[in-house]
């Protein structure tokens, strides 16, 4: 087997924090990979490998324990991995929560790769190997294969497994609660690629009160009980993933950088980059393949108060973000060019909330600003002979929606994954939503409440299309859009 050093390994670390892990009753179970394993921030040319060592398969006392131990990973073009790359041996500790990552550069564009962990106890030679796992690269500015990126918000595992009250009225059957989410089964079905968490891929204050996630402990244990369940492991076991921020993954429902409310600022944002991969720069743009180009913004790092009057100083993405956004859209030469936000710039939305761009007492001015500038560098949501187009997708709303504002702009909301966690949304015209006027247009927008999610498929000639599906994976709607 190839040892590489740093032509095939960019890093290897055992993710390094401040806090222990409490002592185990479950010590004397043997190792194993009860979160599964993941790849993340996949490019063209790049990737990076995860995994969390744990005790047990099942949470004990509404946690999965971690273990201490070691691990390396191992990559290769090939299934029965002739010719595998090899990265560090890497430990398991109880600062890092016992999570493992390794990045890997030198890929080749559009290609699929297998990977793996051999892993054991602390101060053994590792012996025991990992089901194997696989992505495929972005196919780059040359690329000219089909891609499909399934895109979520609103994982709220509270309301899926106890109900909106506890425990007290979840309808949900046991057997399903065991395995996980239905809508994560009929994604796997469609075989995404890539898998595009917009935000709220945990709920630290749900359930709230008393029991919110505030503190380490409690804040890990919302990502050991998501990700140890069987769905997730199993679609990431084939699927490579990325991942932005909202409030609830954050701190709680519209936190900003403000207040002493735990969980602290330092915290959230700790806690965030330790069990998610996340490039060092929270924003940044892929290119999926000749003919589709993605942004992956951050909404809460950068921004003012909520509570700060709309005007130019008031900003969700801050001025370098800002000025990047501006510049990189504009340097594009891909015909879609879809900015993926993890909050909403259309909507509408309740009339009361002002922690987004869409709120009458939120952060218009930079919204307005922003549509005003692609007003004047002719980008468009809509179909024109040989220009780009520019569409927006969003998390956080607990609906799906197709949305066409006034400006031309195009926004397709994911909605919530869950459907106990969905509900039926503003629609435009109401007297209590952000555009009471009704200026904006829904091309779609479902009646009922219901969870699922959007899937993005980018054609080897060209086309794109905008699917929304139900948990079931029942297609819902779609929008295909012919290439310029």
């Amino acid at each position: 087997m190839k040892r590489t050093t740093s032509l095939g390994v960019l890093a290897c670390e055992a993710l390094l924090v401040l806090a222990v892990w409490p002592a185990s009753a479950r010590a004397a179970e043997p190792i194993t990979l009860g979160q599964g394993l993941m790849a993340a921030e996949a490019t063209e040319n790049s990737v990076v490998l995860q995994a969390r060592l744990t005790r047990g398969q099942d949470l004990a006392g509404g946690d999965l324990p971690g273990a201490q131990g070691q691990g390396r990973f191992e990559l290769a073009a090939a299934e029965d991995f002739a010719q595998a790359r090899t990265g560090d041996l890497l430990t398991a500790r109880a600062e890092s929560d016992f999570i493992l990552r390794c990045s890997f550069d030198g890929l080749k564009p559009g290609t699929r790769y297998y990977y793996r962990l051999v892993y054991g106890p602390a101060g053994e030679t590792p012996q025991k190997t990992s089901p194997v796992c696989t992505f495929r690269s972005l196919g780059g500015a040359a690329g000219e294969g089909e891609y499909r990126l399934a895109v979520v918000t609103g994982m709220n595992y509270a309301f899926f497994h106890d109900g909106h009250k506890g425990g007290r009225d979840s309808n949900v059957p046991k057997e399903q609660r065991r395995i996980g989410y239905p809508g994560l089964a009929a994604m796997a079905n469609l075989k995404p690629d890539y898998f595009i968490g917009t935000g709220d891929n945990v709920y630290y204050d749900h359930p709230g009160g008393p029991k919110s996630a505030v503190e380490e402990v409690q804040m890990r244990r919302k990502w050991h009980e998501q990700f140890s369940q069987r769905r997730y492991i199993d679609l990431f076991a084939r699927t490579a993933t990325y991942w932005e921020k909202d409030d609830h993954d954050f701190r709680y429902n519209d936190s900003d950088l403000t207040g002493d409310k735990p969980p602290s600022v330092e915290l959230g944002l700790r806690i965030f980059s330790e069990q998610l991969v996340l490039p060092k720069t929270p924003y940044r743009t892929l290119r999926v393949n000749k003919h589709l180009q993605i942004w992956l913004l951050e909404g809460r790092d950068f921004r003012s108060p909520n509570a700060m009057p709309d005007g130019p100083d008031k900003t969700i993405w801050g001025k370098q973000q800002q000025q990047w956004l501006q510049r990189t859209l504009a340097e594009s030469d891909a015909a879609y060019r879809v900015v993926v936000s993890p909050t909403p710039l259309i909507g509408p939305d309740t009339v009361s909330k002002r922690d987004n761009h869409v709120n009458p007492r939120g952060f218009r001015h930079e919204r307005d600003a922003f549509f005003a500038w692609l007003k004047d560098k002719g980008l468009t949501s809509k179909p024109q002979p040989g220009r780009p187009q520019v569409l927006l997708v969003c998390g956080d709303r607990h609906w799906q929606y197709h949305a066409v504002d006034p400006s031309g702009m195009e926004e397709f909301s994911c909605g919530a994954l869950v459907d106990e966690n969905a509900v039926t949304g503003s629609f435009p015209g109401q007297p209590k939503s952000s555009d009471p006027e009704g200026t904006i247009r829904h091309l779609y927008h479902p009646r009922q409440a219901q969870g699922g999610f959007l899937m993005m498929t980018i054609q080897a000639g060209g086309k794109l299309a905008m699917e929304f599906y139900d948990t079931a994976g029942k297609k819902q709607y779609e929008s295909v859009r012919a290439g310029s």
